[in-house]
């Protein structure tokens, strides 16, 4: 996909080609979206949970996902992420190296919390979990969970409330229900959960460049208009 960080003529020329009510979509899609909250995907190797976690991600409105390749590559499914993918920031640590350490270690730098999920005791309950702070989500491969490696970095861990016979839930359901929860509950309290108007501003044209099948010929002829 051709995206490229655009300056205002483009973007104006470019809206051009955008219908109203589809620019008005962004703005209060944009409105709903958060930073405050990321979510890591650690070696998801079934693309119909990674994919559906992707989409559950869109729905409630968290922007940036990470993915963590160390045996696995993640792949999205477009059918059940419904094109989901395509409205969010993806950042991918694939190399050779320890790309759980790498993943975390950045997450930090940027103020995240690092919270594991797991079904264990010892972890917070999730109607008890502290929404105050921004925290990365970080749900593990299938079935091993979360690695070593996270459980040593972790600030913290959290699990859903379970009642019955069974002692996990699906990586996308458990994904879905802390989502669902945190978001909301972050809406109530005066705490800055919002993107800033300078991340709007970019995620909007990059939007829009996703809009136009022909963006790119729309963006040299424009640029040669100018010269």
């Amino acid at each position: 996909m051709f995206v490229i960080m655009i300056d205002d003529g483009l973007l104006a020329y470019l809206e051009e080609y955008v219908t109203e009510n589809r620019k008005k979509l962004f703005h209060r899609i944009l409105s709903e979206r958060t930073r405050h909250f990321t979510v890591v995907l650690e070696d998801i190797y079934q693309s119909h949970n990674a994919s559906a976690v992707v989409r559950s991600c869109d729905i409630f409105g968290i922007q940036d996902i990470h993915t963590i390749e160390n045996k696995y590559t993640s792949k999205v499914s477009r059918h059940v992420a419904k094109g989901s993918q395509k409205w969010l920031d993806f950042n991918r640590y694939d190399k050779d190296m320890d790309n759980t350490l790498d993943c975390l270690k950045n997450l930090k730098k940027k103020g995240y919390r690092i919270i594991g999920t797991t079904p264990h005791d010892g972890a917070c309950l999730l109607p008890d979990f502290d929404v105050t702070q921004k925290s990365a989500f970080v749900f593990g491969v299938e079935k091993e969970g979360i690695s070593e490696i996270v459980k040593e970095q972790a600030d913290g861990f959290l699990k859903i409330p379970m009642v019955g016979f069974t002692e996990s839930l699906n990586i996308s359901v458990a994904a879905a229900i802390i989502l669902q929860d945190v978001t909301t509950r972050v809406k109530r309290m005066e705490v800055p959960w919002q993107l800033t108007a300078e991340e709007k501003q970019n995620i909007y044209a990059d939007w829009i460049q996703k809009s136009i099948k022909n963006v790119e010929k729309l963006t040299d002829y424009y640029y040669k208009k100018i010269v």
